[in-house]
């Protein structure tokens, strides 16, 4: 299994780097500007790349819940850099056969201006313990609020979970709020032998 997963990720990483690293002149969403860009959402709609992201999400998302002793039943994050992200991890439970897979949600922006007015959607009900998903966290701004809005809907959020850290104050912004962080890559393996 660990070799499975070892080229797994491997694969996934050279997807990330040939898809969703970009340089030149960058503003983030954060204001500052960069001589790089990670776009994961060119990796996280690919076929492939989506198929390796629930397979490698899904277990690390297991392994950080047992080792704080809780039970998460569902993942997801702000639109739109969450949506596939939560989906493909949910669709690699249903394979794998859980007894109660982790289902997938989305949270809004802004809430619903219609309807129930809802902001979190999906597999999510008022009292779930979660975990608050992000393709890429930098300062950790947008992550945040989608755990706020989790937590106004009447959520448990147990820790977050990203795809690529891409450096900054993300992860000590986050967990100063108290949740863990885990990632599966940062930037530097991303942008490690770009050049060449």
């Amino acid at each position: 299994m660990a070799n499975d997963t070892s080229s797994k990720r491997a694969r996934l990483l050279e997807i990330l780097k040939e898809k969703s690293v970009f340089h030149g002149d960058f503003t983030l969403a954060s204001g500052a500007r960069s001589s790089y860009y990670i776009d994961c959402r060119l990796t996280t709609f690919d076929a492939e790349g989506a198929c390796l992201i629930g397979e490698l999400m899904l277990p690390a998302i297991r392994a950080k819940a047992a080792e704080l002793g809780v039970n998460v039943s569902a993942s997801g994050g702000l639109t739109l850099g969450a949506d596939p992200i939560a989906l493909a991890t949910a669709m690699a439970a249903h394979r794998a056969g859980e007894a109660e897979p982790l289902q997938a949600f989305v949270v809004r922006k802004e809430p619903k201006g219609h309807g129930k007015g809802k902001q979190v959607e999906g597999g999510f009900t008022s009292g779930d313990t979660v975990v608050v998903i992000d393709d890429v966290i930098t300062t950790g701004g947008s992550t945040l609020k989608a755990v706020d809005a989790v937590k106004a809907a009447g959520g448990n959020v147990a820790f977050v979970a990203v795809l690529v850290e891409r450096g900054g104050t993300g992860r000590e912004t986050i967990e100063a709020a108290g949740l863990p962080v885990i990632s599966l890559f940062n930037q530097d393996e991303l942008l490690e032998s770009q050049a060449g």
